[in-house]
């Protein structure tokens, strides 16, 4: 399976935290965990911030930094916020050939330091990045007791028999 077949899957996950998100108080989008950035609201910002610079640095823009993630955004919000990436992105991954996907690219980190890597890795990384901290924003949920989606992706892709 290639990554970008795996997108549609990870923007159903993405949207079962921003629907799970909407129903949080401010007090509980911003209380304190020792998991990642520390606050539902930051961590869910960071998957989009992910997304967003992931994808520019896949267009090849190296020098995009990593975007302030301490806004106060309600998670409605944020959703409006991913529909345009997820439309660039697709675009983007519908032209790609094996080619392309090998060849190394160079990007700038989070922390300011520069890498190389072949397209298809970084491509694979930016899913991983996102699935790893829903794992982290589920748990946070379900310390909120505000009742975690499942997100396993079986039950994304799961028909019955």
């Amino acid at each position: 399976m290639f990554v970008p077949d795996l997108m549609p899957y990870n923007d159903w996950a993405n949207d079962q935290l921003l629907v799970a998100g909407e129903t949080l108080t401010d007090e509980q989008l911003d209380r304190r965990f020792k998991i990642s950035v520390g606050t539902f609201r930051k961590l869910l910002l960071h998957v989009y911030i992910g997304e967003y610079v992931w994808l520019r640095r896949w267009q090849g823009e190296s020098d995009q930094p990593w975007l302030d993630q301490n806004e106060k955004i309600r998670p409605g919000q944020l959703a409006e916020r991913f529909a345009p990436v997820r439309r660039e992105r697709d675009a983007f991954l519908a032209a790609l050939d094996s080619e392309r996907l090998a060849r190394p690219q160079r990007y700038l980190d989070s922390k300011g330091s520069y890498f190389t890597a072949p397209l298809g890795e970084m491509l694979v990384q930016g899913f991983v990045h996102s699935t790893h901290h829903r794992a982290q924003l589920v748990n946070m949920l379900r310390r909120l007791n505000a009742g975690a989606p499942e997100l396993d992706y079986m039950m994304w892709c799961r028909r019955p028999a």
